[in-house]
């Protein structure tokens, strides 16, 4: 996954047809019984034309999923204009070919057809979803989007509303705001310390011929991702993926984009907001995806905050002391940067005893690392619940376009197990140390006593 692990896109998915209701609840009953990760036999597919997908058959599910990626995302808005990205990926649906958004969206919507776009900081990604009976038309109709987008004035200026509408809900949300401001002081002068949804500011200077010079650089074959999910053959999926696909450009324009390491380590920022509790954003330097000690920093994690209501922040946080509902760790890999990023929200006079505490439990473990019971336990979690992440034709996809980009191999999952087995307990002390002794950058949100900026 870019970033974090494979989350839902964010566009919104379109509405269904009352024709094709019933038809489509009998198909979302059945798309529960997607693969199993055991079961699942990935094949790679070489169109006629030479775009390569990886595509899971499942004559069982009446579905067609697609995932895809193009290499780009939000690093490559243009200079001083964070958001071209961004704005793009909501113009693709709005109108393509001959047909302007209303009628786009009328034909989408009869078929039950779901499209969406969006931009990560590395990735410009998309879905398709479809019932098999209308693959050929869902296929046309992301053909179009992709190659065709009219990028209307009036469309424009339409989802350039919505997109200052949010922006300005932001600025007064204390979760956008920390977030936000960890990431600019982690990246300064860098791509990755920009809002990828861009600025008040920026966006309202965003001109069609940005979102139209940004999809000629980035909606390119040379850097694309594919995954194929659902009752479809290989012949069939590679004539499509040539009609999809084929007439993109062959090579992209990207500006290159620096590897960078997360600044402002041992820092706090203080962002005054009267809001009931304070929100806290923490983070440091992670471990590449492509790290040997990967899979090991992977089980520390989980250990420290990423196991949710077994890791030892929730333990001292939560259990212990009641400071807060949640707090978690998260690895993040991106092309340029690994990051370990953290968050909690606590009371304003628990603030600094709770950043205290999480602090605390980042150094212990750094020093003593964890113990063969805990690396035992999270050995067994991370090997039995990854298949609950392949439960759906939709989820499956996502992660065999994950798997690409992260260049992982298409038998990762029959491996996965064997890399998790294969870390031993010295393997997770000496990479604690590593991840967590370089420190946290740390930003709060709200009214905290005690804390301060420094």
């Amino acid at each position: 996954m870019n970033g974090l692990s494979p989350t839902a896109f964010g566009s919104a998915l379109r509405g269904i047809g009352a024709r094709v209701l019933p038809a489509l609840i009998a198909a979302l009953i059945l798309w529960t019984a997607a693969p199993a990760a055991q079961a699942m036999q990935i094949e790679r597919v070489r169109s006629p034309g030479g775009i390569e997908a990886w595509l899971v058959r499942d004559p069982a599910v009446p579905l067609v999923a697609v995932d895809f990626a193009f290499a780009g995302g939000s690093a490559q808005d243009p200079k001083g204009k964070p958001g071209v990205g961004s704005l793009a990926a909501s113009l693709l649906d709005e109108g393509a070919g001959p047909y302007d958004a209303k009628t786009y969206h009328e034909r989408l919507e009869r078929k039950a057809i779901e499209l969406g776009f969006r931009v990560t900081r590395d990735y410009f990604r998309g879905t398709m979803r479809t019932l098999k009976e209308n693959r050929d038309e869902a296929f046309e109709y992301l053909r179009l989007a992709l190659n065709e987008p009219r990028f209307a004035d009036e469309a424009i200026e339409r989802m350039r509303a919505q997109t200052l509408s949010q922006l300005r809900r932001n600025s007064t949300n204390p979760n956008d705001i920390a977030s936000r401001t960890w990431w600019a002081a982690a990246f300064p002068n860098h791509p990755y310390g920009l809002p990828p949804m861009g600025t008040i500011e920026s966006v309202t200077g965003i001109t069609a011929d940005d979102v139209r010079t940004y999809t000629r650089r980035v909606l390119t074959r040379d850097s694309l991702k594919i995954a194929i999910v659902g009752d479809i053959d290989a012949a069939a999926a590679g004539r499509l993926l040539d009609s999809t696909f084929g007439a993109l450009p062959a090579t992209g324009d990207l500006t290159p984009v620096a590897n960078v390491v997360p600044q402002g380590l041992g820092r706090r920022i203080v962002v005054e907001l009267d809001v009931p509790q304070a929100v806290v954003t923490f983070g440091g330097p992670g471990i590449a995806r492509k790290d040997p000690d990967f899979m090991a920093a992977y089980i520390v994690n989980h250990i420290l905050g990423g196991g949710s209501f077994s890791s030892r922040l929730y333990g001292e946080v939560r259990e212990k002391r009641g400071l807060a509902y949640g707090v978690s760790t998260s690895l993040v890999w991106l092309e340029h940067a690994a990051i370990l990023l953290g968050g909690t929200a606590t009371r304003a006079d628990a603030t600094a005893q709770t950043l205290s505490i999480i602090e605390k439990e980042f150094r212990r473990l750094a020093a003593d690392g964890p113990t063969e019971a805990e690396v035992t336990k999270t050995k067994t979690f991370l090997k039995g619940s990854f298949a609950l992440g392949l439960d759906t034709s939709s989820k499956i996809a996502a992660q065999l376009v994950q798997m690409q980009i992260d260049n992982l191999g298409i038998d990762y999952i029959e491996r996965r197990s064997a890399m998790i087995d294969a870390v031993t307990l010295a393997d997770t002390k000496r990479v604690a140390k590593r991840l967590l002794d370089p420190g946290l950058l740390v930003t709060v949100v709200g009214r905290p006593q005690g804390l301060t900026s420094n």
